[in-house]
């Protein structure tokens, strides 16, 4: 299952770079955009890295534990309840990373990449991901989350973000249908805008819903030329960006 997982993800990566590519959403990059890239697929390969021995048992622990005993329902209304629960906790904790200065110190790594494409929805410090897996582990307890749900939840994100990351074009009309429901490029953009007023909005992983029932939603429209990145900031080297959050400095807390 892992392994159908892994390559299923691996092609889905390599269609929207071939896609955002052949049809760009916004400016193209830079012809030297090689080191941004290098830069991006190292963080994923260190958490790649993390992965098995640090962030997986932390999961695999978490679902082992049971404090109660869930109602008997049918599996596939159980795996729709955990899918809501973890996608819920998952807006609230990106919204926490942008509001808690401590987090924020982690999640700007993020933020810093001056482009996005489908390399931008890797690039995620070690810290973060650790961090992370640590304070969804109370919530996969308490809330007795499965561990087929936990694996489903976290193909879904990762797919989701590769999507909404990519610099693909795609009909107005269709995307703003399906804005209705999942989050796309043209919602997730602007919260990559480097405007700080935009940066602190549009939360969703998935769904979209949390943004609109927590007034999170931004209604700045997208551009072709929209700035990526953290106001006033500029992005820096790998070395720079592994050892940021542990700097204090500009930029390094939001309060």
């Amino acid at each position: 299952m892992l392994a159908l997982k892994a390559v299923a993800l691996i092609a889905w990566f390599a269609t929207l770079a071939v896609a955002e590519r052949a049809w760009p959403a916004a400016v193209r990059p830079p012809r030297s955009d090689g080191p941004r890239q290098l830069r991006n697929l190292s963080f994923w390969a260190a958490n790649a890295l993390m992965n098995p021995f640090i962030t997986a048992p932390i999961g695999i622990a978490a679902a082992s534990v049971a404090l109660w005993s869930r109602p008997d329902l049918p599996f596939w209304l159980n795996l729709a309840l955990d899918l809501l629960v973890l996608d819920l906790w998952t807006y609230a904790w990106h919204r926490a990373n942008h509001e808690w200065p401590l987090l924020w110190r982690f999640h700007r790594v993020h933020h810093l990449d001056a482009f996005l494409d489908t390399t931008s929805a890797v690039r995620f410090h070690p810290g973060e991901v650790l961090i992370s897996a640590l304070a969804r582990a109370p919530l996969i307890i308490v809330a007795d989350i499965q561990m087929a749900s936990i694996l489903l939840f976290d193909a879904l994100v990762t797919a989701s973000a590769l999507f909404h990351h990519s610099n693909v074009r795609l009909p107005h009309a269709f995307e703003a249908a399906l804005r209705g429901a999942i989050v796309t490029p043209s919602h997730h953009w602007v919260h990559h805008h480097a405007v700080r007023a935009d940066t602190d909005s549009c939360y969703g992983a998935l769904l979209t819903v949390w943004d609109r029932l927590f007034g999170s939603w931004s209604h700045t429209p997208r551009t072709p030329d929209m700035p990526i990145g953290v106001e006033g900031e500029r992005d820096a080297e790998l070395s720079a960006l592994a050892a940021a959050p542990f700097r204090v400095g500009r930029g390094a807390s939001r309060r």
